[in-house]
């Protein structure tokens, strides 16, 4: 049944979710920072590993119901398709402010192995700086992957499902991501909070929830 289907696709992303949620958590990596000391500069290249072992599973495990949502006819798919394309540009736009190295985990592993990790960083040295699609939302990586997931010519269930699984998880993540900013920034990421939107290019007025830790 494809209700059936869709719960089981939900709970598995759930069981991802919360397993990238939980190592993402700044108490699990203090815990690892103790227990490990310098050596949590090899957390970050765990992390991403592991989070890309867990979704694949998840995507092998997850029912794939023979059911399209829609199918696009011309001139109509070309022009979503389109959109997707440019969706994709930004998200090469946004990641171009990313420390890529930093990122995957590598940085950290090369300042370790030149004896030059400082444990306070944890897993990731984070710095803070206003530029490129940063000024038009605060998590434009977020923001174009919604985009790039949610243009698409052809829609069958599984797509669409795993898609609003993943808009939800990014919106709730941003909430416990930028605790942790407004924590380690201050006042000058309050500032940021209040005049760029969290990651669609506009406010909800009825949603009062900035500078709030």
């Amino acid at each position: 049944m494809i209700i059936v289907d869709i719960i089981i696709i939900v709970f598995l992303f759930s069981l991802f979710a919360f397993s990238h949620s939980i190592l993402a958590s700044d108490k699990i990596k203090t815990t690892a920072a103790e227990k490990l000391g310098d050596r949590i500069a090899f957390y970050r290249l765990f992390y991403n590993v592991s989070s890309l072992i867990f979704f694949l599973t998840f995507y092998v495990l997850s029912p794939k119901p023979d059911f399209v949502v829609y199918d696009l006819q011309f001139p109509f798919d070309i022009f979503v398709f389109v959109l997707q394309v440019l969706s994709f540009a930004g998200l090469i736009w946004a990641v171009t402010s990313i420390k890529l190295k930093e990122f995957l985990g590598i940085a950290q592993i090369v300042r370790f192995i030149n004896g030059k990790y400082d444990i306070d960083d944890l897993d990731e040295k984070q710095s803070f700086k206003i530029d490129g699609a940063n000024k038009l939302v605060r998590h434009p990586v977020y923001l174009f992957s919604i985009l790039f997931i949610a243009f698409r010519p052809t829609m069958n269930l599984f797509y669409m499902v795993t898609s609003i699984c993943i808009v939800v998880y990014f919106y709730i993540g941003s909430f416990y991501e930028e605790r942790k900013l407004v924590k380690k920034f201050g006042s000058e990421y309050l500032l940021y909070q209040k005049n760029v939107p969290r990651i669609f290019p506009f406010k909800l007025g009825w949603l009062k929830t900035e500078g709030k830790i």
